[in-house]
């Protein structure tokens, strides 16, 4: 899985977990249903906000929603999930996203992708989500060209990119495809005069899921000699948080002129969880009592001391193993997927080969939030509800 809104289970309370959850599976569902088996493994957070957009927007409808067979990773109990054109047009994004992942790894040539015959199959693979996206993107009004054209405007512009190039100059293709799926919910559930709102609130978080991934990626990158965007441009790591913070007040904005029906998820992931996103990217924490996200000693590790100060440094960490390459990480993620290792047990990252936590016990939830319901029916007065009154 990947995408940048990862949201704790705990701080979604029960009610806007279930609904979370149907989202989630109805996405991987429709992958299946519109794309074979294969298609499953470009299920991704991001994409499913889409879904969620879509039925904010329309309302619940006993058509929208369909019982689920048995699936490991809800230890083999039927479910509720979302069903219908919300889901299907996940699904399109959802596939583009990949495709163009997998073209950004051959060009880095990662791993066993620097080998000719593996980036030329991975090349095929990327074609041919591109053209299944298309297809579904086409029977729900909705060209997924526009996102196929900006993946490929942003190679040329990551090629020009230098120091003291515009970092929103680079991150515009991103902002461009994302403005596009978001507007496009507000066609499908019926609610055209949300389109404008939505497209602001969608380039914005364009912007961020392409500096977070900056971010997140910098040291890895420094030691690989992949381009990153924030080394490039030369953007320094309080800039880049500045924006993130323009770009979440922005969307915030942008979520109070739209006309929902039941914008509670909504609001939840783009407002609080998108939040908590760029804290753990910057390595800060937030609570609205103390005035916002107070920051720590380093961006890129929040427990970092200072020089010459501070408790004695851990030893070094074991050398990391060499990354697997796209296919037998796909291959291994495929694996740990179907036999439900990576909902149930420790296991070692498909890709990163590091040892990654079961996902059952992943939870970033801040001690301020312990037993409160900052979103139950709207927003209450909690510590680590950023809303103010909202």
């Amino acid at each position: 899985m990947f995408g940048i809104v990862r949201p704790c289970t705990h701080r979604l309370g029960e009610r806007y977990k279930a609904e979370w959850t149907a989202h989630l599976c109805g996405l991987c569902l429709a992958l299946r249903g519109d794309h074979g088996q294969f298609a499953r493994i470009v299920t991704n957070y991001d994409g499913l906000l889409v879904s969620v957009l879509t039925d904010a927007q329309s309302g619940p409808a006993p058509h929208t929603r369909r019982t689920a067979g048995p699936c490991p990773l809800r230890g083999m109990r039927t479910a509720s999930v979302a069903h219908g054109e919300g889901a299907r047009l996940a699904a399109a994004v959802s596939l583009v996203l990949a495709s163009a992942k997998v073209r950004d790894h051959v060009a880095d040539r990662d791993g066993l992708l620097a080998r000719a015959p593996l980036a030329a199959a991975a090349r095929r693979v990327a074609r041919s989500w591109d053209r299944a996206g298309a297809r579904t993107g086409a029977s729900l009004g909705f060209d997924t060209a526009l996102l196929v054209d900006a993946v490929d405007r942003q190679t040329g512009i990551e090629a020009l990119a230098g120091p003291g190039t515009p970092l929103l100059l680079v991150t515009e293709p991103t902002e461009t495809a994302t403005a596009a799926a978001f507007a496009h919910t507000a066609q499908l559930a019926g609610r055209p005069g949300n389109a404008t709102a939505l497209a602001e609130a969608g380039r914005l978080f364009g912007r961020l899921a392409h500096l977070l991934d900056a971010v997140e990626d910098r040291e890895s990158d420094a030691r690989t000699g992949a381009w990153n965007p924030l080394t490039a441009t030369g953007t320094p790591l309080p800039e880049a948080r500045r924006l993130c913070d323009d770009a979440l007040h922005g969307i915030r904005l942008a979520l109070e002129d739209v006309d929902f029906a039941d914008g509670g998820l909504a609001h939840r992931l783009l407002v609080h969880e998108l939040r908590t996103s760029v804290d753990r990217a910057f390595g800060t924490t937030g609570c609205a009592h103390t005035g916002g996200p107070q920051h720590t000693a380093s961006y890129g590790n929040p427990y970092a001391p200072g020089p010459g100060s501070g408790p004695p440094q851990a030893p070094p960490p074991p050398p990391q193993r060499p990354r697997r390459g796209l296919v037998p990480g796909c291959a291994m993620a495929l694996g740990l997927f179907c036999t439900c290792r990576m909902c149930c047990s420790d296991h070692e990252g498909p890709w990163s080969r590091q040892e990654r936590e079961a996902w059952y016990k992943k939870c970033d939830c801040d001690d301020c939030c312990e037993g409160c319901d900052c979103c139950g029916d709207g927003c209450g007065d909690c510590c680590c509800c950023p809303c103010d009154g909202c």
